[in-house]
C-alpha cells in the first residue's frame, strides 16, 4: 500500500500502512471474503455497501462481482470515500461511490442483488429512512444483510447503549418492508440478519 496517502479516523491522522494494520487486526474477528461468499455474493451481482467506511467489504466485493457486476458504496466521511476510490482504481474495479448520508442516498430502484450493512446500522441518525431507501433499491428477489454487534459488554465496538439486540434490529428491518429469513450467530461478537423484500 502507498503510505503517502493519509486519512483520518476520529481525531487520529493515519496513513495507509496503519489502515492496512487495522484491517489486518480486524480480519482476526471478521473475514470479509468468507462473509460475502456466505451471503451469496457472486459474479455479475449488483451490491450496495451502506456506510462503507474505508472499504473493508467494498474492495473484496468488487473483486467478487467482477467486470459484469458493480458495487455501490456510500459513506458520510469524504476521506474514507477518497481512500476507497484510490484502492478501487488501483485495481480497476467497477464501482460507484458517493460521499453523503445514507438517509439521502438512493443509487437506483429495484437494481440491487444485495444491500449490505456491516456494524453500522446502529450509527445512522434516521434508521427507518435508511432501510426505506434499501427497500427501494433492492430487487424483488434480492437480499438485505445486516451484520452488527451483539448487545453484550465487550471491549470492541460501540458502547453497550448503542448496540441493537437481534430483536430490535429485526423489528426495524421488518417495519421497513422486509421478511427476516435467517439470523446467524457469526461469532461471540457479531450476528447476521438475512432478509428479503416482503
Amino acid at each position: 500500500m502507498d503510505a503517502s496517502i493519509n486519512y483520518r479516523e476520529g481525531d487520529i491522522h493515519l496513513n495507509l500502512n496503519e489502515l492496512f494494520n487495522k484491517e489486518k487486526e480486524r480480519r482476526n474477528w471478521q473475514d470479509p471474503e468468507g462473509t460475502l461468499k456466505r451471503i451469496g455474493l457472486s459474479e455479475c451481482h449488483y451490491f450496495a455497501d451502506i456506510g462503507c467506511g474505508y472499504g473493508f467489504f467494498s474492495i473484496p466485493a468488487a473483486k467478487i462481482v467482477g467486470e459484469k457486476g458493480k458495487i455501490y458504496a456510500v459513506d458520510k466521511n469524504p476521506e474514507a470515500i477518497s481512500i476507497v476510490k484510490k484502492r478501487l482504481n488501483k485495481e480497476s474495479l467497477n464501482a460507484e461511490l458517493v460521499t453523503g448520508m445514507a438517509e439521502e442516498t438512493l443509487f437506483c430502484e429495484k437494481c440491487m442483488d444485495i444491500v449490505f450493512f456491516s456494524i453500522v446500522l446502529h450509527d445512522f441518525a434516521d434508521i427507518p429512512k435508511v432501510l426505506e431507501n434499501s427497500r427501494k433499491m433492492i430487487k424483488n428477489d434480492g437480499t438485505l444483510v445486516n451484520i452488527d454487534w451483539k448487545k453484550i459488554h465487550l471491549d470492541k465496538g460501540p458502547p453497550y447503549s448503542k448496540k441493537f439486540s437481534v430483536e430490535k434490529a429485526k423489528s426495524l428491518i421488518k417495519n421497513a418492508g422486509f421478511n427476516v429469513k435467517d439470523v446467524r450467530n457469526d461469532s461471540e461478537l457479531l450476528y447476521t440478519i438475512i432478509a428479503d423484500p416482503a
